[in-house]
């Protein structure tokens, strides 16, 4: 320990603590929550051509996780419905040998939000992408790391949908 500095004691850091707090929630800082949902999504039906793709799973996960009071087809009074999803890879920079270099990853959906009486939010097109180093001697590794990065580019998309069907209620 330093001269002049005298550690904090029980009383101190419960000041500090306190200070933290007063000051993250003058900012308008809060903690993340669970959305409450008003009665046009009492009840939600999730709609996707291909339960079995990253996107739908983790479409199904991210509203579970969010409660999203999820139900049958004759029962939604809301019904969000993903239209398309589209997946693939292109290359971002080439060597001097003309050898791909960097790949770039992407996910595109588009989607929409059918409420009881109308289109609550029409046709939305979400695109999330990352580039990744390739090399063609690990062309096995790489491909896992592409499959990741696509599962993790389905999370986002996901997450925007799941936020924006929790803005319905604002």
């Amino acid at each position: 320990m330093r001269p002049g500095i005298t550690p904090l004691s029980g009383a101190g850091h419960r000041a500090l603590a306190w200070l933290a707090a007063l000051l993250l929630s003058g900012c308008g800082f809060h903690l993340q929550g669970t959305a409450t949902y008003d009665d046009e999504l009492s009840s939600v039906y999730l709609q996707v051509p291909d339960a079995s793709t990253p996107l739908a799973r983790a479409l199904l996960r991210s509203m579970e996780a969010a409660r999203v009071p999820l139900t049958d087809a004759g029962e939604a009074q809301t019904r969000v419905e993903l239209l398309r999803e589209n997946t693939g890879r292109r290359v971002a920079s080439v060597s001097a040998q003309n050898r791909p270099t960097e790949l770039e990853v992407f996910y595109t959906a588009r989607y929409r939000i059918l409420g009881p009486d109308e289109e609550a939010i029409g046709d939305q097109r979400v695109t999330r992408s990352r580039i990744f180093t390739y090399d063609e001697l690990d062309i096995l590794g790489k491909a896992q790391e592409e499959d990741m990065l696509r599962e993790a580019l389905a999370r986002e998309i996901a997450g925007v949908i799941t936020r924006r069907l929790a803005g319905l209620t604002e």
